[in-house]
């Protein structure tokens, strides 16, 4: 059968594309692609930011659909089952070994793994086959545009559990998008008191719409504002959702004298700087801690938390477009006002 995508062709350009489907091996799945929302990762490569990743790309990572026909040899799904995309991965590496699947080191994950002329896993595509290893259940009831948070949701979690913070410990998050709303989400579902700080006013709105403790720095003293709602304290950690210099400056000046664990989420392009020095470091006892990836286990809890209702990003689906208007959807994902944008494959 013939399947149609979107690629990135070059900065500011999308193109739609048509090939066909090669026959279901025995550990496949063909999906009928439902939903696919654009990252920062997809419309900072559209604006020309991100152009190391390569062109042309089937990109769209954060992807739900429902399974069509599954190959002989699979037993976890049937037709008719509604999934969210993860990355294929070998199983077989040391990265693959340890859990984190995003970081194989045989299946590159923006490779061209499914394609010897794109780059990417056609996210933005209407019917594709995968490894039945490369998808996760959801629950019927879920939007499939709500569904496809799995994988963004997953790397939360991946990123506070390697944080690892003590109970009834006070989390920062800084930046208030998509990211650093699911961020404090997770870490109140996990039950730490967190305080969002975010200078979009509109997000801001939608964060304490959801319950969460928003300041605004262009509004407050941060310092002192942590230190009002947290019993004179400064944070015990800092998980820095925006990749900016100026978040990184807040979560230096924000984060406890003494062992604060400050969590570097986002990237950012162009790259953030970091002012602090090795002693600052060592007497402070500061943990600076990397995040990047998901392990197996955490699209799986992620598919848990959403489809058992712990976890609502009902209020992070900005909009939703049709397939045909996929240009229209990249330049609305590329507003600053904008959350997650969601582009509908196909109707139900």
């Amino acid at each position: 059968m013939k399947f149609e995508f979107a690629a990135l062709t070059k900065k500011g350009e999308i193109k739609k594309f048509e090939r066909q489907l090669d026959k279901l091996k025995d550990d496949e799945v063909l999906l009928k692609q439902m939903a696919c929302n654009i990252c920062t990762t997809d419309y900072q490569q559209w604006q020309g930011k991100r152009e190391h990743q390569g062109y042309p790309m089937a990109g769209g990572h954060e992807a739900s659909a429902v399974v069509v026909e599954v190959g002989d040899k699979v037993k976890s799904f049937i037709p008719g089952d509604h999934v969210a995309i993860i990355y294929d991965y070998c199983g077989e590496c040391d990265s693959c070994k340890s859990g984190y699947i995003t970081n194989c080191e045989n299946i590159k994950q923006f490779g061209k793994n499914y394609s010897k002329e794109f780059y990417g896993i056609f996210g933005f595509s209407n019917y594709f086959k995968r490894k039945s290893k490369s998808l996760v259940k959801i629950d019927k009831k879920l939007d499939f545009s709500e569904a496809a948070f799995v994988e963004p949701l997953s790397s939360v979690i991946s990123g506070i559990e390697k944080l690892n913070p003590f109970y009834n410990e006070t989390i920062v998050v800084i930046g208030s998008g998509t990211m650093g709303i699911l961020n404090a989400q997770v870490a109140k579902a996990y039950g730490f008191n967190v305080i969002l700080s975010g200078t979009n006013e509109k997000k801001n709105i939608i964060a304490s719409q959801m319950g969460l403790t928003v300041i605004n720095p262009k509004e407050d003293d941060v310092v002192k504002k942590v230190k009002d709602l947290n019993n004179g304290k400064l944070a015990d950690s800092v998980i820095v959702a925006a990749g900016s210099s100026s978040a990184n400056k807040q979560a230096l000046e924000i984060s406890k004298n003494y062992d604060a664990k400050i969590l570097f989420y986002a990237a950012g392009y162009p790259k953030p700087e970091l002012d602090i020095d090795s002693n600052d470091i060592h007497y402070r006892r500061l943990n600076l801690v990397g995040a990047y990836g998901s392990k197996l286990y955490d699209f799986n809890k992620a598919s848990n938390l959403l489809s058992s209702g712990k976890i609502d990003v009902s209020k992070l689906v900005e909009q939703k477009y049709d397939f045909s208007d996929i240009d229209e959807a990249f330049k609305k994902a590329s507003q600053k006002n904008s959350f997650r944008v969601s582009v509908i494959l196909n109707k139900e």
